[in-house]
């Protein structure tokens, strides 16, 4: 493993006890008593409720669909892997070495549960002060998300596919119109998502930009819940 102390200077925050953030790092093929996974279910709670009284005062005038769909994007494994991406965590993860042939380190799975581990960690290590660990949240999503917005947030969902898609199989999708309907001024698109030549998805939208953004998301959806299984 590497220095922990690299890490701690990343994540911005010095552990008085290593071995919680030691645990944090341990996923469930490690050969040890303990793993990450306790911590994962803490820190995902502490991850919900941090973002939503974050996005709840940061964008006043949105209503509740929005600030879902907010909180949704950030916190979805996608999400967590740019902040996995971020502080390196691949180079600090404790797997074992059938994990390490099946390329562990980068998938997007264990990453992103690492990162809600290190935020339950954060949270024990402070005495259950949430404080920190919300500190951390904020600080870390205002770094890794600068422009948070529904905007910005939505759009980037063709670009989280395409890297998903050349990873995963080396090649990247593509979108087709399979139907067009209503009049001119309140136009649905239906789009096709084909990947390696094959339908994976159809979505719709009143243009064909928010249809192709409707169809990456869902894709990235049940890409995350293959690789989760």
């Amino acid at each position: 493993m590497k220095n922990l102390s690299i890490l701690e200077n990343k994540l911005q925050y010095k552990f008085r006890n290593k071995k919680l953030l030691i645990e944090a790092l341990t996923h469930r093929s490690f050969n040890k008593p303990y793993n990450n996974e306790r911590f994962e279910f803490v820190g995902d709670s502490i991850l919900s409720y941090t973002m939503a009284t974050y996005l709840f005062h940061k964008f006043p005038n949105l209503n509740e669909g929005s600030l879902s769909k907010l909180r949704s994007s950030l916190v979805s494994q996608s999400g967590l892997y740019k902040i996995a991406e971020y502080f390196e965590l691949g180079e600090y993860l404790l797997i074992s070495e059938a994990e390490e042939k099946n390329l562990g380190r980068k998938k997007r799975s264990l990453l992103s549960n690492c990162v809600e581990s290190i935020i339950a960690s954060i949270y024990f290590d402070s005495n259950q002060d949430i404080k920190m660990p919300r500190k951390f949240i904020i600080q870390t999503y205002e770094t890794v998300f600068p422009h948070i917005s529904l905007e910005t947030l939505f759009r980037d969902y063709k670009t989280i596919l395409q890297e998903m898609t050349q990873s995963i199989f080396g090649v990247v999708p593509e979108y087709k119109v399979l139907e067009t309907s209503g009049p001119d001024h309140e136009k649905l698109f239906t789009i096709g998502l084909y990947i390696n030549e094959r339908l994976y998805v159809t979505s719709s939208g009143r243009s064909k930009k928010s249809a192709e953004q409707n169809s990456a998301e869902l894709a990235i959806r049940i890409l995350e819940d293959t690789e989760t299984e």
